[in-house]
């Protein structure tokens, strides 16, 4: 395996960091998971857009424009001789000292990974998924704003230990208010009276690609969509329930907290939503 670090292809043994960056020691840092398909990256400008948003939040200049960043997600695809893949994009504050001040880090770094991913089962995209509603919130947007895909997930992670105590493999977050915000790695949706309907950022959200392209594919496919605040009732009471990420795309949810959604079964706008997403990644797609 090559890994892209700072400008060189290096073998995974000779991919460090040191212990002194600021993405180690503080979290400080942001990161893109993206998606190769068939030899073509999905929605990769839209990924390298999002994480120079999430630069520009907490003010980390990324050491290359987008274009050179572009390239080496490439480069190390085709390093790897990957056609289908999963790849982690990351930059970090970069070295610093033992303070939190980031003015001592003179200098960003920048890896980036290139393997293949599998988070669930794949007969839970068949059969579905079972999740349950955890006690930890969703990060408030004035005090860490969701958008930014940080790397600091130790509110994600804390949820998804819960997840694994309740012997299940994803979790629904609240946030403060008690409304649903999204979950430990997924953006949320569900249908209810005939709308699609997912969580808001000011909810808590991340504003996910995925979730974008789903409600695009939904909008074709004449569903009608909304993005307004949920609560565990309007999960429990809707006809069908998905998740949706990057790593994950669109997997039904079949039962929340002991209870089954619509029949028990993914439901028809589900399935036709998972056709539709399957067939625009065929064909859709940066050439690696």
């Amino acid at each position: 395996m090559k890994i892209w670090l700072d400008g060189k292809l290096v073998d995974k043994e000779q991919a460090v960091v040191s212990v002194f960056d600021h993405g180690l020691l503080y979290g400080d840092g942001v990161f893109e998971g993206i998606r190769a398909y068939n030899g073509r990256v999905f929605k990769l400008d839209e990924h390298i857009e999002r994480l120079c948003h999430s630069a520009r939040a907490i003010m980390l200049k990324m050491p290359l424009d987008r274009t050179a960043t572009k390239q080496a997600v490439l480069d190390t695809l085709r390093a790897n001789g990957l056609k289908d893949a999963y790849v982690r994009l990351v930059v970090t504050r970069g070295i610093g000292d033992l303070g939190l001040d980031p003015r001592k880090c003179p200098k960003p770094t920048m890896f980036v990974i290139a393997d293949r991913i599998s988070l669930y089962p794949e007969e839970t995209y068949t059969k579905g998924l079972t999740v349950a509603t955890v006690s930890t919130r969703r990060n408030l947007p004035v005090a860490l704003d969701p958008r930014i895909k940080s790397l600091n997930y130790l509110n994600n992670i804390l949820a998804k230990i819960e997840a694994n105590t309740y012997g299940v493999l994803e979790a629904i977050m609240l946030n403060a208010e008690g409304y649903v915000a999204e979950c430990t790695g997924d953006n949320i949706f569900v249908v209810r009276g005939g709308r699609l309907i997912t969580p808001p950022t000011s909810a808590g959200a991340l504003e996910g690609i995925t979730r974008a392209t789903v409600l695009g594919l939904a909008r074709s496919l004449s569903v009608l969509c909304a993005e307004e605040n949920i609560t565990q009732y309007e999960i429990y009471t809707g006809e069908e329930c998905f998740l949706t990420g990057t790593a994950a795309e669109i997997i039904p949810v079949v039962q929340v907290d002991s209870r089954p959604i619509g029949t028990g079964k993914p439901g028809p706008v589900t399935l036709k939503l998972i056709d539709a997403f399957r067939e625009l990644t065929r064909r859709e797609g940066t050439p690696v």
